[in-house]
Order: structure tokens, then sequence, then C-alpha cells
């Protein structure tokens, strides 16, 4: 049997751009807690492969960091009533400039369930139609989009002190060990 935990209140802490932080308090099998969580819309990450096999990364500007990282196109669900596919199809056309024919879903992971409610969803789009990118925000502004083949990828991924989870899951997601 599985212990019973039911959040009896919830105040917000902070109302960010990004996400919010909400103090839950908790009724648990051993009494009451609370907990910090970082509340999130949810986002969505694009594998887009064109028709010679290359992966679109991106490079940004990330003040995490304070550093450009390599990334996959993605971004938040932030419009009211679009669903995670649309979403996904927005983002690709804001961030590569292109359009896809064909999408399948490749999965969805929960980014850090100890202190986040973040899912993603990770989407894999060909069939591409390749035209301008129409950035939004200061870091998109910058970006940069690459190309890359799978080596060229892993190549670059070995040299970056640490890489995006998003980008790793979807790449064994579809090649299974990409680094070996």
């Amino acid at each position: 049997m599985t212990a019973r935990f039911e959040i009896v209140s919830r105040s917000s802490i902070f109302r960010g751009y990004v996400f919010d932080v909400e103090r839950r308090t908790v009724d648990g099998p051993d009494g009451r807690f609370s907990r910090e969580v970082a509340a999130h819309k949810g986002a969505v990450a694009i594998l887009a492969t064109d028709a010679d096999g290359r992966i679109a990364v991106i490079s940004q500007y990330r003040a995490t960091f304070d550093r450009y990282t390599l990334e996959i196109p993605a971004g938040t669900c932030d419009v009211e009533g679009e669903s995670a596919l649309e979403t996904a199809k927005r983002e690709l056309a804001e961030e590569i400039g292109a359009t896809a024919t064909n999408w399948e879903l490749l999965g969805r992971f929960m980014n850090s369930p100890g202190w986040t409610n973040q899912v993603m969803h990770i989407f894999r789009a060909t069939d591409l139609v390749i035209g301008a990118p129409t950035p939004h925000g200061p870091e998109e502004q910058t970006s940069l989009v690459r190309w890359l083949s799978r080596e060229e990828l892993r190549d670059a991924l070995r040299n970056e002190p640490a890489i995006d989870s998003t980008m790793a899951v979807a790449l064994h997601s579809l090649y299974g060990s990409f680094f070996d």
C-alpha cells in the first residue's frame, strides 16, 4: 500500500517570466509539511532533421550559465489553449524558420520532479521546408542556427562542459546510445 499525501493549500511566493514559485502545504502520513515548487506551464523541444539527416541545433545565450549553449529548438507552452504539438510547430518556425510535414512524439519527461512540475514534450520533425526564423526575445535575436550531421553533433557535444538534458533525451530516444 502506498502512503497517502494531499496538497491542502498553495500560496504564491514569486511570479516570474518563465515560472512561478508556490509554497505547497501537504498532509502526509507523518503530519503536515511544506515544499516550494517551481510551477511551469510545460515546454516542447523539437529534434528537426533535414533530408540529409542533419540535425538543427541552436547556439543561444543562457543567463543561467552566462554563456552560449547548444540546444535543439524548444519553447514554453505559454499560449492558452494551444496543444503541445501546436506549440512545437510555432517554436520550430520562430527559432529556425522551418515547417514540417511529419511530426512524431518521441516522449514526455519530467525535468526534475523534486522541485518543478515542468513536463517536456519532445517531438521529431521531418520533411522540412526551411525559411527565415522569426526570433522572439533578446536571446533568440542573437542565436545561431546550425545544421549538423550526427558525427558533427557528437563531436560538438563532447566539447561542451555540460549538455542540455532535453537534447540528450531526444537524441537517446531516437538513436539509442548517441555518444558511443
